[in-house]
C-alpha cells in the first residue's frame, strides 16, 4: 500500500466498511485526541469512482472526528491514508474487519453479515478463518447467523429473542423461518422459543443422527447440522423411523435365530421396568424386550419373562 495525505473533501466512507455508511459513529473517546493532535493513524482507503476521490475502507471514526474538527476550526490538514489497490471488494472488507475486530469486537450480527459478504466475494470458509484466527467451525457458526432472514437478525440485535432461540433458528429452512415469523406476528398463537423451538422445527422431537442403527449413507433426505452443538438431526422423521424400525426388526430376527424364545418390540415411548419382569436365561425360554424412545434411541433388554 502507498501512503498519501489526502484532502478530507476527497474522502467518503466505502460500502465495504463493515460499520456501514449512514450511521454516524460514537466519537466520545476519540474526538479529544483528534482535536489535540490530529489524525495520527492512517485511514485505509482505495481509489473511488472519480479521479482524485477515495473510499474509506477502515477508519470511519477517525474520518468523522476529523470532519467535526474541520467544522470547529474551519479546516483541517490533509489526512494520512494508506491507499489500497482498486477493485478487490473482498480485500477491502477484510481490511475493515481486521481493524475493527482488533480494536473492538463489532456487533455480532454485523460480523455475520460481513463474513457472508466475504464468502459471496469468493473467500472460502478456511481462508476467512486463517485471516481472522478462527476455526472453520467458528466461521461456519458466524455464517449460519448471517444467513438467517434479516428480520430474525434484527430481532436478535434488538434483544427481542435470546441467543438460544437465534441459534436454534439456524437449523430452520427459509420456509420454517417465515412460518415462525408468522407465529410471532399472530396475536392468537405462540411462537416457540428456546428449547421448545427445536422440537417445533422437527415436528415434535429432534432425532439426532447418533441414535441411528442404520447406515446414514442409505438415508436420502436432508441432515441438518447444529453448528452450536455436537449433534446433527434428521429433517425427515418418517424416513428415519422407517429405516430405524426396519433395523430393529433385523436385530429381532437375529435374536430369534440365535435361540431366544421371542423378541417383544414395545410401543414407541414405552419404558421397560425390570421389576415388573423376572430374570430368565435364553435356554429356559427367556425373551428380549426392545424399547424405542420418541427420540429414536433403541435398547434391547435380554433375559426376561
Amino acid at each position: 500500500m502507498e501512503l498519501k495525505h489526502i484532502d478530507i473533501a476527497n474522502l467518503a466512507v466505502s460500502a465495504a466498511n463493515m460499520r456501514g455508511v449512514t450511521k454516524k459513529p460514537d466519537l466520545t473517546n476519540i474526538l479529544p485526541s483528534v482535536r489535540a493532535r490530529g489524525i495520527l493513524v492512517p485511514l485505509i482507503v482505495r481509489p473511488g469512482a472519480e479521479d482524485g476521490n477515495y473510499e474509506i475502507v477502515a477508519g470511519k471514526r477517525r474520518y468523522h472526528a476529523a470532519l467535526t474538527v474541520a467544522e470547529e476550526q474551519d479546516g483541517i490538514d490533509p489526512l494520512p491514508c494508506a491507499v489500497m489497490e482498486a477493485g478487490d471488494d473482498a480485500a477491502a472488507l477484510e481490511a475493515s474487519l481486521i481493524e475493527n475486530i482488533a480494536r473492538l469486537d463489532p456487533d455480532e450480527v454485523n460480523r455475520c453479515e460481513a463474513f457472508t459478504r466475504l464468502v459471496r466475494e469468493g473467500r472460502s470458509v478456511e481462508a476467512v478463518g486463517l485471516t481472522f484466527g478462527l476455526t472453520s467451525l467458528q466461521v461456519k457458526r458466524t455464517l449460519a447467523i448471517g444467513n438467517l432472514l434479516p428480520r430474525i437478525r434484527n430481532l436478535y440485535r434488538a434483544e427481542k429473542i435470546d441467543v438460544v432461540t437465534m441459534r436454534h433458528l439456524t437449523l430452520a429452512s427459509k420456509a420454517q423461518q417465515h412460518e415462525w415469523l408468522g407465529l410471532v406476528d399472530c396475536p392468537e398463537k405462540h411462537a416457540p422459543t428456546g428449547t421448545q423451538l427445536k422440537a417445533w422445527l422437527f415436528g415434535g422431537s429432534a432425532i439426532a443422527t447418533k441414535v441411528a442403527m442404520f447406515d446414514l449413507a442409505s438415508y436420502t433426505s436432508e441432515i441438518v447440522s447444529d453448528l452450536f452443538g455436537e449433534d446433527s438431526y434428521f429433517a425427515n422423521a418418517d424416513e428415519f423411523w422407517a429405516a430405524q424400525i426396519a433395523e430393529v426388526e433385523k436385530h429381532a430376527s437375529f435374536y430369534r435365530d440365535t435361540g431366544w424364545a421371542d423378541v417383544v418390540v414395545m410401543e414407541r415411548g414405552a419404558y421397560f421396568n425390570s421389576w415388573e419382569h423376572e430374570r430368565c436365561p435364553k435356554k429356559k425360554g427367556g425373551k428380549v424386550f426392545a424399547t424405542v424412545s420418541h427420540r429414536g434411541e433403541v435398547a434391547f433388554h435380554e433375559g426376561y419373562i
